[in-house]
């Protein structure tokens, strides 16, 4: 890792695992390939400071622990890199099985358990499939009734927010704004 830290994929340690590399890998990792529209990437990174944003307009009760949790939900690809969803399907458990174990040491590290709650979960998938239609729809090139068969109902989100979002930003911004809504979180 860029801070010097080396981290076992097979064997991921919580102590190797530092918020900065995190930050530093997501907001250079493209979501859907780098196939969107704009003068950047739309990165991982920002996409996970959506989704946390969607999940704390849906449960406004949602624990401070537990949004964290949701920030870092994609935290794995700042190893491993983002795979579209058909991909992840035909590689199967091998990946997941790496990605899991990931997310348990990345958790652990920060505080939360390794196996998060089942309506945290539930809670965290709405949230980025909500996430993934707006993006698609606003990024990617797809119709709404193509983005509604992939990822059901499109989500409800005021033009501010939207706008403030879905805007593709630079990787410095992107790490940048990453790291603060951590620091918010944490404090």
């Amino acid at each position: 890792m860029l801070s010097g830290r080396r981290l076992d994929l097979l064997d991921p340690s919580p102590l190797d695992i530092e918020i900065e590399d995190i930050a530093h890998g997501l907001a250079r990792v493209a979501r859907w390939n780098g196939q969107t529209s704009g003068d950047h990437i739309f990165s991982v990174a920002q996409h996970s400071l959506l989704v946390e944003r969607m999940a704390r307009e849906a449960s406004h009760d949602l624990d401070r622990r537990w949004r964290l949790a949701v920030l870092l939900h994609d935290a794995p690809e700042y190893v491993i890199g983002d795979m579209i969803s058909p991909f992840k399907a035909m590689i199967g458990g091998d990946y997941k099985s790496v990605e899991n174990r990931l997310l348990a040491a990345i958790s652990l590290r920060f505080g939360l358990p390794p196996s998060w709650p089942e309506a945290l979960v539930k809670a965290t998938k709405t949230a980025d499939r909500a996430a993934a239609f707006l993006e698609a729809t606003r990024l990617a090139g797809f119709s709404q009734a193509e983005a509604q068969k992939f990822f059901g109902r499109p989500p409800r989100l005021d033009a501010e927010v939207e706008n403030a979002y879905l805007t593709p930003w630079s990787a410095q911004e992107a790490k940048t704004r990453f790291l603060a809504r951590f620091e918010e979180l944490v404090r």
